[in-house]
């Protein structure tokens, strides 16, 4: 059975992380610039984001190339969410397509009501209807957990933190010796490198338990695990499989720009392949997450 102790941890661990992202960023503006710089980057870091936040389906769409899918376009898709969003009692979110070959989809809003689910052409071509199901279900756990809040409250204390980083670091190469607060230039140079570089690993944690939740979330959902594990794989062998043909042929003329790196963590897999389940990656092994998967046992 899919317990609620192991959402419970999950949201356990996401809460413990921002708790020390916010630590991270008072500890910083207290060396850096003190209880002023300190509101100054966070109140700039939070205007920033809440843009982002407050308009994120219509960024993200546009950001990636999604169309709204007409009515029958992709019927399997539209009864798959329609059944879904009921069990999970939410509105239907509004669906796109996006017309590239790479399978994947991902889910975007800033609340329920304000949802869209866009699925990659190449994802339908591949998925079976099992496998499709565990994907738009892992996708609108991230709507009903709110993954787009908890995400942009990580950025805006990220970017805070980036934003005294910068402070230090011009402030180390051109305030002389110590600063007002009598911190060594040598302290503050450090204080640049590292604070951004911890926040961003935090960050991005942050990121890859979200996706460990969504998956769990969206068993609960289907009470199918296997369906999500077996779709994960197959976008996993299909990921490798373009990359390794792009790696052969290079990239040729008319193909299409590679998704946006900064959307990346979107998608219901990495799109950019790499080092997935490095402390920089924005999604857990494909692997861990299947294993995960396979544990757990629905009623």
């Amino acid at each position: 059975m899919i317990s609620s102790l192991g959402t419970f941890t999950s949201q356990l661990k996401t809460f413990v992380l921002l708790a020390a992202l916010g630590g991270l960023l008072v500890a910083v503006g207290g060396l850096i610039g003190g209880q002023t710089g300190l509101v100054i980057a966070l109140v700039l870091a939070l205007v920033m984001n809440v843009g982002v936040y407050w308009f994120s389906d219509k960024v993200a769409l546009k950001a990636n190339g999604a169309r709204p899918m007409q009515p029958g376009e992709a019927p399997q898709v539209e009864r798959i969410v329609q059944d879904l969003s009921g069990r999970a009692r939410i509105p239907m979110p509004a669906l796109y397509l996006i017309d590239r070959p790479e399978p994947n989809a991902f889910a975007t809003g800033r609340s329920p009501k304000h949802a869209a689910v866009a699925v990659t052409t190449g994802l339908l071509a591949i998925m079976d209807e099992r496998q499709l199901r565990g994907v738009l279900a892992h996708e609108l756990s991230h709507v009903t957990n709110r993954d787009m809040l908890v995400g942009t409250i990580a950025a805006t204390i990220g970017g805070a933190i980036s934003f005294l980083g910068n402070m230090a670091l011009w402030s180390s190469m051109f305030g002389g010796g110590d600063d007002g607060d009598g911190v060594p230039a040598p302290v503050l140079l450090l204080s640049a490198i590292l604070a951004p570089i911890a926040a961003t690993i935090i960050q991005l944690s942050v990121s890859r338990t979200r996706e460990y939740g969504a998956d769990r979330s969206g068993a609960l959902l289907t009470h199918d695990p296997e369906g999500l594990a077996s779709a994960l794989e197959t976008l996993d062998a299909a990921s490798r499989q373009l990359q390794a043909q792009r790696g052969r042929f290079g990239r040729r003329r008319g193909q299409q720009q590679p998704v946006p790196a900064a959307m990346a963590h979107l998608y219901t897999v990495s799109p950019l392949g790499g080092s997935a389940g490095s402390l920089f990656s924005t999604h857990p092994p494909i692997a861990e997450r299947v294993r995960r998967l396979r544990s757990f046992r629905t009623v």
